[in-house]
């Protein structure tokens, strides 16, 4: 089974087809994702959040997205692969991000990194001519939640519509493969997605996008104590794990686990 490309993203906006893509962060659930046919895996810096018990995204380093992408890529097989560029690889000289983002690519295997914002256009055009494929991301930004204090919606004024448009503009001349438009406005993200050749994929922002990505562990609702507003819950993970370790402690104390069944040797 080969993988899809980043070219079956511009088909699929050609063809009208919506794009699916969710998050994942190791092989166990990349394996389960992929075989529901998802269009895109992001191994995102949520990782920082879901995982890792962050309060935010600024604490994920590059080594850490290598090690969770290098897992994801092993657990998967048809997936079109993309993993979150860390908070201040971009933020160093030219040469040094565009090293690391070389290093990212190589050591996740994934086939596209994300990069937040459109402050480094040079940077995003250098890494595209370098023959890795680049992901943009505006609306909101998370790796900036300790500068605007909390997430915030982005378009909602003439100023920053215009800033968006600006912004995407400049993300599809660097060589975008796609866009991320994220807590935008329905209406700004339509009026986008008509406007750009490149798709565009979204998260609190509407029906109008090309296609739609929501965070794997929102989706299974394994962590009742974040739910976005824009996210729907499809399950109720985190009830039937507690269920299911509570039964398992009950059985071990009450002398039912292990029985003759579960002790073969």
């Amino acid at each position: 089974m080969s993988r899809l490309s980043v070219q079956a993203l511009a088909k699929a906006k050609r063809e009208g087809q919506p794009l699916v893509a969710l998050t994942a962060y190791d092989a166990a659930f990349a394996r389960l994702i992929d075989q529901t046919g998802v269009d895109i895996i992001l191994v995102g810096d949520s990782v920082g959040n879901t995982l890792l018990g962050f309060d935010s995204t600024l604490p994920v380093t590059l080594t850490m997205m290598c090690h969770h992408a290098a897992a994801v890529a092993r657990g998967s097989q048809r997936a079109l692969l993309g993993v979150d560029v860390p908070f201040g690889v971009c933020q160093q000289s030219h040469d040094r991000a565009l090293a690391d983002l070389r290093l990212l690519a190589q050591d996740s295997g994934c086939q596209f990194v994300k990069i937040e914002g459109a402050e480094e256009v040079a940077l995003i055009e250098a890494c595209v001519a370098m023959g890795v494929p680049v992901m943009g991301h505006l609306g909101y930004l998370p790796q900036q939640l300790a500068k605007i204090g909390k997430p915030t919606a982005f378009g909602r004024t003439p100023a920053e519509v215009e800033r968006l448009t600006q912004d995407a503009r400049a993300l599809e001349r660097a060589g975008v493969c796609a866009l991320v438009l994220e807590m935008v406005p329905s209406t700004v993200a339509k009026a986008l997605t008509a406007m750009l050749s490149i798709p565009t994929i979204g998260i609190g922002s509407g029906p109008h996008c090309d296609g739609q990505i929501l965070v794997l562990h929102d989706v299974l609702g394994l962590d009742p104590r974040f739910q976005p507003r824009f996210s729907k819950r499809y399950a109720h993970l985190d009830v039937e794990i507690s269920k299911a370790v509570t039964a398992y402690v009950e059985d071990v104390r009450q002398h039912r686990f292990p029985d003759a069944t579960h002790s073969p040797y």
